[in-house]
């Protein structure tokens, strides 16, 4: 059993026996290609939180109407990506032991592959759904596997062909899309293609992992890759509740804000807003 985090996101402080979803953090940017930053996203998202309502009238729900626990960041080992793969692995677990999903709040891009580890395991037919503007395909990043440039190659070694379905890539090498032709169902710069997605993937297990900066960095600045073109937020937000309402997830991610990049907290902002959003889609 998981104890309460002391500054937990908005209104997520149920009692962790009560909890469907919980919510960890991820502190990690150690392998972060450009500008570092993201290990203070999840404390940032948590004190930023209490600037929106609780109440969505998006979905008319409010958060202080679901069961959700925080159980805080993990205390990672910065220093050994390997290591604190293994920590995020062994949070995952833990919560899907208990009965419950797991949601994790990064950090960098790589720390998906901890959690996914975990989620394979407990759902080997389980297929990912993947908002994004980089491709995250590269078999290797300056020599390195376990790269933030890597991680969705590292979840393909596990799952293997047609179960990653990527939407709003705008980015990567030409060595990337090749192999996305072949290995992942990628539909690139829009999230257009969801709805019909959706239907192929109803009563199967998914896990849904969102990088921010499939945003528009004029919507969301605050993020260590930033790639010109994106969706909006309005695209974003009925995309993710589009998701999150209509499939088994199993477990996601939200990850890659870099909140000292946005002086005006804006990112921040809008990363609790989407934040919320998943959370009640999920619960429907």
């Amino acid at each position: 059993m998981l104890n309460k985090n002391i500054e937990t996101f908005i209104a997520c402080d149920c009692d962790y026996n009560d909890a469907r979803t919980v919510i960890f953090g991820a502190p990690f940017d150690s392998t972060t290609s450009f500008r570092p930053g993201t290990r203070f996203g999840p404390s940032a998202i948590r004190s930023e939180s209490y600037g929106i309502e609780t109440y969505s009238p998006y979905q008319n729900r409010d958060l202080e109407d679901i069961y959700v626990f925080d159980s805080g960041d993990i205390e990672l080992r910065i220093g050994d990506t390997n290591a604190c793969l293994e920590q995020i692995e062994e949070r995952a677990k833990t919560i899907l032991d208990d009965g419950k999903r797991p949601m994790m709040i990064g950090g960098e891009h790589l720390v998906t592959l901890g959690v996914f580890r975990a989620i394979a395991e407990r759902y080997p037919d389980v297929h990912i759904i993947h908002f994004d503007a980089h491709a995250d395909l590269r078999e290797d990043y300056l020599g390195v596997k376990n790269s933030h440039a890597c991680v969705l190659r590292r979840c393909w070694d596990i799952i293997g062909d047609d179960r990653i379905h990527q939407f709003g890539i705008r980015s990567g090498e030409r060595s990337e899309f090749e192999f996305a032709k072949t290995h992942t169902d990628m539909h690139p710069f829009s999230l257009e293609d969801v709805p019909s997605v959706i239907k192929d993937l109803t009563r199967k297990p998914v896990y849904f992992t969102l990088d921010l900066d499939v945003l528009d960095p004029s919507i969301f600045p605050g993020t260590g890759t930033p790639e010109a073109g994106g969706v909006s937020f309005e695209e974003l937000r009925r995309a993710v509740t589009q998701v999150c309402s209509s499939l088994n997830i199993v477990g996601c991610d939200v990850n890659e804000l870099s909140p000292h990049y946005d002086h005006s907290g804006v990112s921040t902002a809008v990363a609790c807003k989407i934040i919320r959003e998943i959370l009640f889609a999920m619960e429907q």
